[in-house]
């Protein structure tokens, strides 16, 4: 068992990497957040001092072991997560009860999920915790010396920065304003207008989410609508009955509903409608397609590649 703040913080960093190789809607995308969390809050407090982990005890067993100094003889025992959490209370300055409380909760939903037969991240989706845990990843890295980018690497950290901008009250008013004036316009039309809208917006999201888009509920009609954003981390590669499977997280960033007309762009905006679920983007590909290989019966896509590579005039210059 090592308390020491180099190994807590590379594991930390592992099973942070296990959790982005996940779809971000899946319940292992949580899972493995928390167990990463955990243990970056234990290299924290290891910065200080590997003593502060050790549970105490009468004899001073566990502090002993922490000293390198215990006897083979006697079991190593933790400190409680619930401690270390109210340690970083007192020795990081900007972690404050609202990282406390952020960082149980997460936790806590690891135990329901370790330890019970209930599916905890299938009823608490990303949008709801995502923010506090990259709050709490910045405080707790920056406290050791790290960073987002050396916990998480660049394009987490660029993601990470979008959701971290502040969302602004009239910003958020602004959202809501705009929601209440499109339902109120949408609700003012005749029932069959308003069924043939979401009809037609049906047909029209079942088109986009075929280039791309997420279909979502909207927030002011309840017709089916899309939302789309920005890639994100690498890319997951997977094959299955002879395809090539791309997966890509996506952090959503513009909705549009063409039933009632409502467009909102930004991930902040697209937070104060509760629409700023990640969502996975998978792109299906035949291996001659994904390898970009020609079938050499395929005389007209032979003739093109011979084309596109300038044909007999790349051969008449060598």
């Amino acid at each position: 068992m090592s308390w020491e703040r180099e190994p807590l913080f590379v594991k930390s960093k592992l099973f942070f990497e296990k959790g982005f190789d996940e779809d971000k809607e899946s319940p292992f995308f949580g899972l493995w957040c928390a167990m990463g969390l955990e243990l970056l809050i234990r290299s924290a407090v290891a910065n200080v001092s590997p003593t502060l982990l050790a549970e105490p005890d009468p004899l001073h067993q566990n502090l002993l072991h922490a000293l390198n100094l215990g006897s083979a003889k006697s079991k190593r025992k933790s400190l409680g997560t619930v401690q270390v959490l109210s340690l970083c209370q007192t020795l990081i300055t900007d972690f404050t009860e609202e990282h406390f409380k952020i960082s149980s909760a997460i936790i806590n939903q690891r135990n329901e999920e370790l330890h019970t037969g209930g599916a905890a991240f299938e009823d608490y989706p990303t949008s709801q915790w995502i923010a506090g845990f990259y709050k709490c990843c910045k405080i707790l890295s920056e406290f050791q010396g790290e960073s987002l980018n050396s916990l998480l690497g660049s394009e987490i950290e660029e993601e990470a920065n979008i959701i971290l901008s502040e969302v602004k009250e009239e910003e958020f008013g602004k959202t809501k304003s705009a929601i209440a004036a499109h339902k109120k316009v949408f609700e003012n039309k005749t029932e069959e207008d308003q069924e043939n809208l979401k009809t037609e917006s049906e047909k029209n999201s079942n088109k986009l989410a075929y280039r791309g888009h997420h279909r979502v509920k909207c927030p002011s009609c309840s017709s089916l609508a899309t939302v789309i954003g920005e890639p994100y981390g690498k890319e997951n590669i997977e094959t299955s009955d002879g395809e090539i499977i791309v997966r890509q997280s996506i952090l959503p960033t513009k909705f549009h509903c063409t039933a009632c007309e409502l467009k909102l762009n930004g991930y902040n905006a697209l937070t104060a409608a509760n629409l700023s679920n990640h969502y996975t983007r998978r792109t299906i590909y035949s291996p001659e397609d994904y390898f970009d290989m020609i079938n050499p019966d395929d005389f007209d896509r032979i003739s093109e590649k011979f084309h596109e590579f300038g044909g007999y005039e790349e051969y008449n210059n060598e």
